[in-house]
């Protein structure tokens, strides 16, 4: 144990003094991320109103309820904004210049029509570059008018109104517009269950660059062998255990610390929100694991440090896309998203993502599991291997 505790100090000291590794471990991934969260960073919609217009051309006692009752009630919410349109004309003029989202029409009959029989309608404008802004528009007319049809159908069953009193038609009308819809979809998840584009490019440049950090430890093995100092080493009273381990510790620890500087510079710098320590150091030495067996594996693969270099990059970086370091892979079609799940790094987002909505730490243990599973595999195989390749 003290030897390959000597073994990984020694390698230590090397990268440290080694630029490039510093270069691959924090600088270029917390640039990204910089750049990432400059570039990106405004499309959130956090806080966000929507610019809507409303324009009531009915000026009945019904489209009074939808003006000024229905639409506050929704602005209360802090989602849209509205302000009153003085003609269609006019608001359509408003979204086409970009000053509106949507525009909401009440047609001129529209009361008429609610209390007769006809076919009543609220018409939604809205700008072809805010396409959620226009559906979240349609959505509150069309709620509004489906209520408006409950009520219509709840009077008509009950009475006819050819033959009913005027006063008695209107108070049962008051009666079933007061009556609570009988059943109701209530919101019940986390308040968000997403990382905000700040934290998700940080956490997902760091798991990317991990791969390629983890890769200086394990490398070494090959160019010990390359310098001839891998055969003293065997010729000493040192087991290739402890030699192997050394290697692999120094992959581990790089890694670790790599991943704790990225996530204090950028929670810092950049106001990322990486969630409940204790999940997220799980994720961490969890993610490094399976990174430095993953990339363990590779490098027995190679001949010189060099062809493991380019082989672990290609990996790195294959596996990085897949697993969504640079888009959130749950928005791509067909079968990517479940594919995504053999790589680590979807694991380590979805885990961070699963904190996300405060709902405690124990929430990151099946990602934490899963990639556990990734290390112990890749890990036992590179073993065999390494332990096969110092014979040679």
């Amino acid at each position: 144990m003290r030897a390959a505790l000597l073994i990984a100090a020694k390698d230590l000291r090397q990268r440290l003094r080694d630029r490039s590794a510093i270069m691959v471990a924090v600088v270029v991934p917390l640039g990204l991320a910089f750049v990432f969260n400059a570039t990106l960073g405004g499309i959130s919609t956090e806080g966000v109103a929507f610019r809507y217009g409303v324009v009531d051309e009915d000026r009945s006692e019904i489209s009074a309820v939808f003006v000024d009752e229905v639409l506050p009630a929704v602005e209360e919410g802090g989602a849209i904004r509205v302000r009153s349109v003085p003609s269609d004309a006019e608001g359509r003029r408003s979204v086409e210049a970009g000053d509106l989202d949507a525009l909401l029409v009440v047609p001129a009959g529209f009361g008429a029509a609610v209390e007769g029989s006809g076919a009543a309608e609220i018409r939604v404008v809205g700008d072809v570059d805010e396409p959620t802004a226009a559906q979240v528009a349609r959505s509150i007319a069309s709620t509004f008018v489906a209520d408006l049809n409950a009520v219509r159908v709840a009077v008509a069953t009950v009475a006819d109104p050819h033959a009913t009193d005027p006063a008695e038609l209107d108070a049962l009308v008051e009666r079933a517009a007061a009556v609570a819809t009988p059943v109701d979809v209530v919101d019940v998840t986390a308040t968000t269950k997403e990382l905000d584009v700040t934290t998700y490019y940080a956490a997902g440049m760091a798991v990317f660059f991990l791969f390629f950090t983890v890769q200086f430890g394990v490398a070494s093995l090959l160019d010990e062998r390359k310098d001839g100092t891998l055969s003293r080493l065997l010729a000493a009273p040192i087991g290739r255990s402890a030699i192997l381990g050394g290697k692999l510790l120094t992959s581990f620890v790089i890694g670790t610390l790599s991943m704790a500087t990225l996530i204090v510079a950028t929670s810092l710098l950049l106001g990322a929100d990486w969630g409940d320590g204790i999940g997220v150091a799980l994720l961490v030495l969890s993610g490094v694991l399976a990174a430095t067996g993953i990339m363990s594996i590779v490098a027995t693969l190679a001949k010189t440090s060099e062809q493991a270099g380019n082989w672990q990059s290609i990996i790195a970086v294959v596996l990085g896309m897949l697993g969504g370091v640079f888009f959130p892979i749950s928005q791509a079609p067909g079968f990517l998203p479940t594919l995504s799940l053999v790589t680590p790094q979807a694991w380590f987002l979805r885990g961070l993502s699963d904190m996300a909505g405060d709902t405690g730490w124990t929430v990151v243990l099946p990602a934490v599991l899963a990639m556990l599973v990734f290390a112990a595999v890749t890990g036992a195989i590179a073993a065999v291997r390494l332990d096969r390749m110092a014979r040679l």
